[in-house]
């Protein structure tokens, strides 16, 4: 089968906003995540919000990350460099491996948005227990960027020369 003739794999996704002040009715960041990754073909396993507490996050996505049933999860907020910010102190000491490459090309092309603000931006991605992790600005702007620019296409089994689908055994083997 070509690469052309390749199948779209869905993944199912769990959507964690980081966030003091934000409710179901105002989330937009983590709203953008679930409409972008429906409208892909992904399903959604859960969508949650949590205060900016270090050990909340951990506690909510190491849950996800045993959960053989979560392929990706992708966090929005609480990756700034003020306050209560702490996503990436919460969430990288349960990474087994890092992408490096994620966070440097986010910061890339969120440059040719926000400028020089973008060395804020603390955006990182890594895999642990076989479970794909996006950490993402909570802004709507930064969640737009990183899902159409790089998770989507990554996401997308369909794209070549590679992707992340092609390294979950678990969504191969169905």
């Amino acid at each position: 089968m070509s690469s052309s003739q390749r199948e779209f794999i869905p993944a199912r996704i769990a959507v964690l906003t980081i966030s003091d002040t934000r409710t179901e009715a105002d989330d937009r960041s983590g709203e953008a995540i679930v409409s972008r990754l429906v409208r892909a073909g992904h399903a959604l396993h859960e969508k949650l919000i949590v205060p900016d507490d270090i050990y909340r996050i951990r506690a909510r996505v190491s849950t996800w990350i045993a959960d053989p049933s979560v392929q990706v999860i992708i966090t929005t907020g609480g990756t700034g460099i003020s306050g209560r910010d702490g996503s990436p102190e919460a969430i990288t000491p349960l990474l087994d491996k890092a992408l490096d490459g994620f966070g440097e090309m986010f910061r890339v092309l969120s440059y040719e948005d926000i400028g020089t603000s973008t060395l804020q931006s603390r955006a990182l991605a890594g895999v642990a227990n076989g479970t794909y992790l996006f950490i993402l600005p909570g802004s709507i702007g930064a969640v737009k960027l990183a899902w159409e620019k790089l998770i989507t296409h990554q996401l997308d089994y369909r794209t070549r020369p590679c992707n992340l689908i092609e390294m979950m055994p678990r969504l191969l083997e169905r």
